[in-house]
């Protein structure tokens, strides 16, 4: 089984390029939940795409214009979305801002990254 330390310093967790205007850190993790917290410059995009993970995001700040299936949403901080598995979706950072993202399983592929 693989985890992380129970508890997770913001200061301590290394800030990580996802794509253009993007970056992530990887908080608390097992085999069955992952923690991310992802920063967006304005203007970012986090392209359409769909995964295996089922995936529940809080929008912690900014504005962002969320796609999910072909459906877009403007949503603010304090909202959220949800998305089954192999959904298609994307985010389009309005504002700059950060959301935070819970995924089961695990985004195996984001650990993989940083080998």
């Amino acid at each position: 089984m693989i985890q992380t330390n129970p508890f997770q310093i913001e200061e301590e967790i290394a800030w990580e390029y996802a794509t253009e205007g993007i970056t992530r850190q990887i908080f608390g993790f097992n085999d069955q939940m992952m923690m991310v917290k992802v920063k967006f410059e304005k203007g970012a995009v986090g392209s359409i795409h769909q995964h295996i993970h089922t995936q529940s995001t809080y929008v912690e700040s900014g504005l962002f214009e969320i796609t999910i299936e072909g459906e877009k949403k403007v949503l603010k901080p304090g909202d959220g979305f949800f998305v089954e598995p192999n959904l298609w979706h994307g985010a389009f950072a309005l504002e700059a801002g950060v959301l935070i993202d819970v995924f089961n399983p695990i985004r195996a592929d984001f650990l993989n990254q940083k080998s």
